[in-house]
């Protein structure tokens, strides 16, 4: 005698709901994240329409799980994005609200991302620092103010922190040169003040270090040099003072070095320019002394050099002329005197890179 069909279909239906069940987000994820949409307000697009259901980790906009716990693992929300939603709306995304520390709670999270969605405000919830498999934290292009979190360096194995374009004050926690997995620091145009912390040379494993247009002081930590995968270091436009470390010229691979708008003195060191990785070079704008260092060879190669609005004197090194490439290069606005050497890179530069010197001549100059 067979099972009557209603008992079937039952049966049934329990044994979809059980797989269901355990192929879904536990429910402390699932409210977590609710928790977090509902600090935020996205008016335009409706990503968060998607947010319905009991399963977290399909058919959520922007979060992904991890396919053997299935808890919450990644929650990627960017407003500038290529996603079809974007394009069909032809316009990129605009948010409000803030951070809430319910998303500390999704304790298996490696991915936040909350970037360029300009209006979202609010303090990082110190909480995060309790996140332990937190890889990457992606903040950029809102208005996120207050201080970075001061046990920033518990998350031991973060390899990206963005936070630029932001309104984040305070100084730089000293607790930051312990990300030991760090290799891209992003902070610029916020408002962070005080010193870089004199040992941000431990953080070994950087290779981007961006933190311009913000208001630190101090001087430039000569630690710095002992970050050997540094490639790309950017502190312009802040208040920095003091000499620039002459170690900073033995980096392996440093490749781009931005020091303009800062109140730098001293004298340029000769290792940066005979520095046969450096491409990009820019000193300007702030109090350099002393002669160009007459160091260029063979293997000189610059894509940019702009040493402008210094205060430089002596003539222009003759060395110059047998550089491999030099691209860009500005001289103007210093105390340079004499001839300008012929040849390259000279022959393609115009009158404005050598413009208000004390008393520079030669093409494209008047003739001496």
């Amino acid at each position: 005698m067979g099972l009557p069909q209603n008992f079937l279909v039952s049966s049934v239906t329990l044994l979809l709901a059980v797989a269901m069940a355990v192929n879904a987000c536990p429910p402390s994820d699932r409210e977590a994240l609710l928790a977090f949409r509902a600090a935020l307000n996205e008016p335009y697009l409706g990503i968060f329409n998607t947010w319905s259901g009991t399963d977290c980790c399909t058919k959520w906009y922007g979060v992904s799980c991890n396919p053997e716990t299935k808890r919450v693992a990644d929650v990627i929300l960017r407003g500038e994005s290529e996603d079809p939603i974007f394009e069909k709306a032809g316009r990129s995304g605009y948010m409000t609200g803030s951070i809430s520390p319910s998303v500390c709670k999704l304790d298996s999270l490696t991915t936040l991302v909350l970037a360029d969605w300009k209006d979202i405000s609010g303090e990082i919830p110190s909480c995060i620092t309790s996140l332990p498999n937190l890889r990457i934290l992606d903040l950029i292009g809102n208005k996120i103010s207050g201080q970075i979190p001061a046990d920033i360096g518990k998350l031991s194995r973060l390899t990206v922190l963005n936070l630029a374009d932001n309104r984040i004050a305070g100084a730089l926690p000293p607790s930051i040169v312990n990300l030991n997995s760090l290799m891209h620091l992003e902070l610029s145009n916020n408002k962070l003040s005080g010193e870089i912390p004199s040992d941000i040379g431990k953080l070994s494993m950087m290779s981007r270090a961006l933190l311009s247009r913000n208001q630190l002081t101090g001087s430039i930590p000569s630690s710095i040099a002992n970050i050997y995968r540094l490639a790309d270091l950017d502190l312009s436009m802040n208040q920095i003072t003091g000499s620039i470390p002459a170690q900073l010229g033995s980096m392996p691979v440093l490749s781009t070095l931005n020091l303009d708008s800062n109140q730098l003195s001293s004298e340029i060191p000769t290792s940066l320019l005979s520095n046969g990785g450096l491409s990009i070079l820019n000193l300007s704008r702030n109090s350099l002394e002393g002669n160009l260092p007459d160091v260029f060879g063979p293997k000189t190669y610059f894509t940019q050099i702009d040493l402008s609005y210094n205060n430089l004197r002596g003539s222009i090194p003759k060395s110059l002329s047998s550089a491999k490439y030099i691209g860009h290069l500005d001289l103007s606005h210093n105390h340079l005197c004499g001839p300008i050497p012929d040849g390259s890179p000279f022959d393609h530069l115009e009158a404005s890179s050598f413009a208000n010197n004390d008393c520079l001549c030669g093409m494209p100059l008047r003739t001496c």
